[in-house]
């Protein structure tokens, strides 16, 4: 929005990721700390994610993916994501990100949705172009090509 991008730490991470479990259950802890430390770390990396939207994806691709929890990755992945759209003043997209992304997150897990896709999917959020028909093609495809 106004060029300075603004992060949270894995203090921050690791609470909320502990108020999601204490709250929708399931097993508490981190698996490894260092790898989610990692990936907020990179992102701050403008070389390696120039854009936000590159670094939105990463952070809900990594933290889904790399199972840095014991559990709750995915409701991680999004909560993370939805803060740090806010922490970044993407208030207008919020609600919608955490209403699309509920499937999106799923489908990331169960790799059905590529980090390519899903950088695709991030961006129209922010973009508030309502998924193109190309965009919601494409996102049909890659859910229907794994379920056959």
């Amino acid at each position: 929005m106004n060029g300075l991008i603004l992060y949270f730490d894995v203090i921050h991470a690791v609470r909320v990721h502990d108020w999601i479990i204490e709250h929708s259950g399931g097993l508490s802890g981190t698996k490894d700390l260092g790898q989610l430390d990692s990936v907020l770390e990179h992102i701050q990396n403008d070389l390696y994610y120039p854009s936000f939207e590159e670094k939105l994806c990463h952070l809900v691709f990594s933290i889904n993916k790399f199972h840095a929890f014991n559990d709750g990755n995915k409701r991680s992945s999004l909560t993370l994501g939805a803060y740090f759209l806010e922490l970044n003043g993407y208030d207008y997209c919020v609600k919608a990100f955490v209403q699309e992304m509920e499937n999106i997150v799923v489908w990331l897990a169960e790799d059905k949705v590529s980090k390519a896709l899903l950088l695709k999917i991030v961006t129209s959020l922010i973009m508030e172009d309502g998924f193109s028909e190309k965009l919601k093609l494409e996102i049909l495809e890659a859910v229907s090509a794994h379920d056959s």
